[in-house]
């Protein structure tokens, strides 16, 4: 396996992840679901947004246990610098205050995150604490669906986050359009092949 390639294409995965995750705040055209719920519990405790997203990724990671998930090093890596990334953002972007530039911001942040995530899956070195539990949750109960249950987990953060005063938007509305396509449209050329042998020759891409 391709360390020389997987290790740096995971930093600057979750570098980016965190960049993105910032522009769409700076929008204030609305979050994710996730962010939503990071943003409302730093409206209401005082704590950044950034440091927000690793102290609750701690307790999701902690759920792995009786999941019987195993994380990875890019889970660990995730955990941390996902948050960080997006504290430093946050404070060297400008404000959003015309209307143009939120919704750049937005389109930027929706178009960046997509290729963030490919970038960090890609890697192949460890879901992220929330990726995994939805997971560790379908394996645990195969009767639902992946989909059922990744959406029954983002209603029920968006719905907390939203009572907390988090933002909900049109931008909520098109990163649930958009990010699907996006990484089906990244993750392909952005996947690191796993090497058989030297002479062996080059596999093709996971699916």
């Amino acid at each position: 396996m391709n360390l020389f390639r997987r290790v740096p294409q995971l930093f600057v995965g979750l570098i980016l992840y965190g960049v993105s995750m910032a522009l769409m705040v700076e929008s204030n055209l609305g979050l994710n679901p996730w962010d939503v719920f990071h943003q409302g519990v730093s409206k209401v405790s005082g704590i950044t947004f950034g440091w927000v997203v690793l102290l609750v990724g701690i307790p999701v990671l902690l759920l792995w246990i009786p999941l019987r998930q195993r994380p990875g090093f890019g889970t660990v890596a995730n955990l941390v610098v996902v948050g960080f990334a997006a504290d430093a953002a946050l404070r060297l972007l400008p404000a959003g205050e015309s209307m143009p530039s939120r919704i750049g911001f937005l389109v930027g942040g929706i178009l960046l995150n997509g290729f963030a995530t490919a970038l960090y899956i890609g890697s192949r070195m460890g879901p992220g604490p929330r990726d995994g539990l939805m997971t560790g949750l379908a394996g645990r109960f195969p009767r639902l669906s992946i989909r059922v249950i990744r959406t029954g987990i983002e209603l029920f953060v968006l719905g907390v986050g939203f009572l907390l005063g988090g933002t909900v938007g049109i931008g909520t509305i098109a990163y649930a359009l958009a990010i699907g396509p996006l990484v089906h449209l990244f993750l392909p050329p952005l996947t690191v092949r796993e090497k058989v042998s030297d002479v062996s020759p080059e596999p093709s891409p996971a699916h």
